[in-house]
């Protein structure tokens, strides 16, 4: 799951996500959010990106539940109406990186409760492979070194 927060990672949120979703396996470093300023209205200055993953695998079937699930915890945490954090619920495997959102655009597709996904990046070669459409931070060395640990770590448990 990809995080941006201008509060860190608090209890209150780490326990929704753990109850939600079972124990966390992985914390990434945190690191400068300054690849955009799309969330800065509403989130405020001084955005930092983190990923955390669950050591329980969930199906990639339930992932609109998994993104309707994190769009009410940022509802709750919000503060005056605006979100003081952002959970992007993804999925993880051997071949890809799969994102939620509640965006739609020609790459996504419907998985329900009108959500999207979209195959963010691919795994090949021993590195992960970005679109045109591909955020600026997912291709990021930084970004893409979590996420083949992540990955490390998702076929470790899946053996």
């Amino acid at each position: 799951m990809g995080i941006l927060s201008t509060r860190g990672f608090p209890d209150s949120i780490r326990e929704k996500l753990v109850d939600s979703f079972g124990p966390i396996s992985y914390i990434s470093p945190s690191m400068p959010f300054t690849f955009t300023d799309y969330y800065n209205p509403e989130m405020g200055e001084g955005i930092e990106r983190f990923f955390i993953s669950f050591s329980r695998l969930i199906s990639p079937d339930t992932l609109a539940d998994a993104k309707t699930i994190t769009n009410a915890i940022e509802l709750d945490e919000a503060v005056d109406g605006k979100r003081k954090i952002n959970l992007d619920p993804g999925l993880i495997s051997e071949a890809s990186v799969i994102l939620a959102t509640t965006k739609n655009r020609a790459h996504r597709i419907a998985i329900g409760h009108n959500l999207y996904a979209e195959v963010t990046l691919i795994y090949q070669n021993h590195g992960f492979v970005s679109f045109p459409w591909t955020y600026a931070d997912y291709r990021s060395d930084d970004v893409q070194t979590i996420l083949i640990k992540m990955r490390k770590d998702y076929l470790a448990l899946r053996r």
